[in-house]
């Protein structure tokens, strides 16, 4: 029996905002934007090589409810990425080691955290 978890849905107060923080500073790639009725509106938006996605919108659920916390992206060089979000003005961590474990933590314009994560090889 297979279980493939392939979307996660994010809390938002704006999803504009959401947007453009998750495509033009984080560098996740738009699946789609659509608009199905009744004032609903579905942004999916997958991190590059990842097969889950994320969801945020508008009739989807309350825009106050409980933030997402620790959700991890699994790199291969943390360096890089780190280097590239700070080059993109998202409020990045320093790299911590834990013991072999290097992680950079973030969140979103809402507080849905993130843990960057390379395991060392």
């Amino acid at each position: 029996m297979d279980m493939r978890l392939q979307l996660v849905p994010l809390p938002t107060a704006d999803v504009e905002r959401s947007k453009d923080f998750y495509i033009n500073q984080v560098g996740f790639d738009l699946d789609h934007d659509v608009e199905p009725g009744n004032g609903m509106r579905v942004v999916q938006l997958t991190p590059p090589g990842s097969a889950c996605s994320i969801v945020i919108g508008v009739g989807m659920g309350e825009p106050d409810a409980p933030r997402v916390h620790n959700l991890h992206l699994v790199v291969d060089d943390i360096e890089a990425v780190h280097a590239h979000l700070k080059g993109k003005d998202v409020d990045v961590s320093d790299v911590h080691d834990m013991g072999g474990v290097q992680y950079v933590f973030f969140s979103d314009p809402d507080g849905n955290s993130w843990a960057l994560q390379q395991l060392r090889r």
